[in-house]
Formats: C-alpha cells, structure tokens, sequence
C-alpha cells in the first residue's frame, strides 16, 4: 500500500512536470520554433496523465 501512495507520488509530480513541459514549449513555439515541440509537450503530459489516473485507480481499489 505505501508503494502504492508513493507511486501516485511520483505520478502527480510528472503531471506538474509535463505541465512545465508543455508551457516551455508553447514559449518556444511562439519565439518562432517548431510546432513539433508543442506536440512533444502534449504527449509528454499526456502519458503522465494516463500514468497518475492509473495510480489514483490502484489506490482506490478495495484492499482484500
């Protein structure tokens, strides 16, 4: 159960990484750079997003 809590952790603390993630590359890509970094950002906040659900889930769960 404490891997669990800490694993969620972890999991929010990449939420606000890719968020930073994402915001630098918006910046980025209104200084002139590619939308390619946007695109990167995106995916890189989404899967820390899918990854936190997925811990939040386990964390729910009903313990037997």
């Amino acid at each position: 159960m404490t891997t669990d809590r800490i694993s969620a952790a972890v999991s929010a603390l990449g939420v606000v990484a890719g968020t930073l993630v994402l915001l630098m590359a918006f910046d980025e890509y209104q200084a002139g750079g590619s939308a390619g970094w946007v695109a990167l950002g995106a995916a890189v906040l989404l899967a820390s997003l899918c990854a936190l659900v997925r811990d939040v889930r386990r964390l729910r769960r009903p313990s037997a």
